[in-house]
């Protein structure tokens, strides 16, 4: 599913009524918005929130420069999508950083909101603009929380300082000094997260923030649990002052409640938001770009980042001139697969291209599973039949299964699939501006 999906069809559900109207009477807009409106609770936003967002975009959306316009839907749009991004920070939050090395980042959260991998995901984000990270285990209560920061660090390829179990105060301490010792230049300190918040919890943290006065306070959110994660972020805000916050599963079946409340009711902003599972699966929340995907109008400059992240120039320019010759085989399919794979949720990448969505249909699912086995087929298959997909008749087909140890169904999906990809391109060849 991709981000924030039954909102968007929501809202736009909303706008589709209007959007083709010559001129909107006051009534129409009021409908328009009322759709909003149980299109926000729906999706789990604070009730006050959606309460002050409506009222907002109706004042506006109500005057007389909108109902007297020619395009006046399409002003109510933009009136929506910049209130949108007002409500979720206006702009996007960097990291502050310390004048004198290192930058002291401690993370808080409740246990399960993935708190530790986050550590894990910031070091390795950090790590790519050339800092020299420091993670440090100060979770000493939750079992395996120091084994899980280590294969993390390993994995990230950043050093870690711990101390085992004892006093987590002392080891925040003792980490700061020795960062400065020996050069590292940004301090990723894990704290314990409790299943509940709790007055010990608190106590702990705060004594933590006074003895390494950290430059930022994030607080991990889970963002599937809707309200109850702005409740959560309120009461960290209120207890730690805190700088910004993380949301997690953002890739999943979220519904938005979290994303789109946080900002307003804790002042705080947003600073990145996870996408995925994997260590590089994290992005800076950009409140634009999130409006733009809301309201289906694509997000292109989180597009290209990925794909630059995922695929060198040469490789694209390969690509580019297969794509216009019409030579795309499987060699290229699987190549262009594992690519895709590496920029994340197929069904989030399409949601990026404006307008491609609802004019391309039946898109091919991926999975890491589906993949391994398609890649079992193609290299079953001989040199020249990747090359040359149309001559794998029916004996071809059955060699090919049993050399994958899949069956013949598999292998005719595969082959459909290449056909359906190879239409796809040629339908995005014909649209005007991609590239093409």
């Amino acid at each position: 599913m991709a981000i924030f999906e039954n909102l968007t069809e929501k809202i736009n559900h909303a706008f589709n009524k209007i959007v083709n109207r010559g001129k909107l009477t006051s009534l129409e807009i009021k409908d328009a918005m009322r759709e909003v409106k149980l299109a926000l609770l729906e999706a789990d936003v604070n009730y006050m929130v959606v309460k002050k967002f409506i009222a907002q975009v109706s004042e506006k959306a109500l005057g007389d420069e909108v109902l007297k316009s020619l395009t006046p839907a399409q002003q109510v749009i933009k009136i929506v999508k910049d209130e949108l991004v007002e409500l979720m920070g206006g702009a996007n939050q960097k990291l502050q950083t310390s004048s004198t090395p290192p930058t002291i980042i401690m993370m808080c959260g409740l246990q399960g909101a993935g708190k530790t991998t986050m550590c894990g995901k910031l070091a390795t984000y950090l790590k790519k603009s050339g800092k020299k990270i420091l993670l440090v285990a100060c979770d000493i209560y939750r079992p395996a929380a120091i084994e899980q920061l280590k294969v993390l660090s390993k994995q990230a390829g950043v050093a870690i300082f711990e101390k085992g179990k004892s006093n987590p105060v002392n080891i925040a301490k003792e980490s700061v000094e020795y960062a400065k010792k020996q050069g590292y230049d940004t301090v990723i300190i894990d704290t314990a997260g409790r299943l509940h918040i709790d007055e010990e919890l608190m106590k702990e943290l705060q004594e933590i923030k006074k003895s390494v006065k950290p430059n930022e306070i994030l607080l991990t959110v889970d963002s599937m649990i809707g309200q109850d994660s702005v409740t959560i972020a309120e009461e960290f805000n209120n207890q730690l002052d805190i700088t910004g916050v993380v949301l997690t599963k953002l890739d999943g079946d979220t519904r938005g409640g979290a994303a789109l409340s946080i900002k307003e009711i804790t002042g705080k902003p947003i600073k990145f938001s996870g996408i995925g599972e994997k260590l590089g699966d994290l992005e800076p929340f950009y409140p634009d770009r999130i409006a733009n995907r809301i309201l289906g109008m694509g997000d292109v400059l989180t597009l290209i980042e990925k794909a630059q992240e995922a695929i060198t120039e040469e490789q694209a320019k390969e690509m580019e001139k297969k794509f216009r010759q019409n030579k795309f085989d499987f060699e290229d399919y699987l190549v262009q697969m594992e690519n895709l794979k590496k920029m994340g949720n197929i069904n989030d990448i399409i949601s990026m291209i404006p307008g491609l969505k609802s004019k391309i249909k039946n898109i091919p699912q991926v999975d890491e599973k589906q993949l391994l086995k398609q890649k079992a087929i193609i290299q079953s298959m001989t040199p020249y039949e990747r090359k040359n997909p149309e001559v794998i008749k029916s004996s071809q087909r059955k060699r090919i299964a049993q050399g994958s140890g899949t069956g013949i169904q598999d292998v005719n999906q595969l082959l459909k699939q290449m056909e359906k990809s190879k239409e796809m391109m040629k339908q995005i060849k014909n649209k005007k501006g991609f590239g093409f």
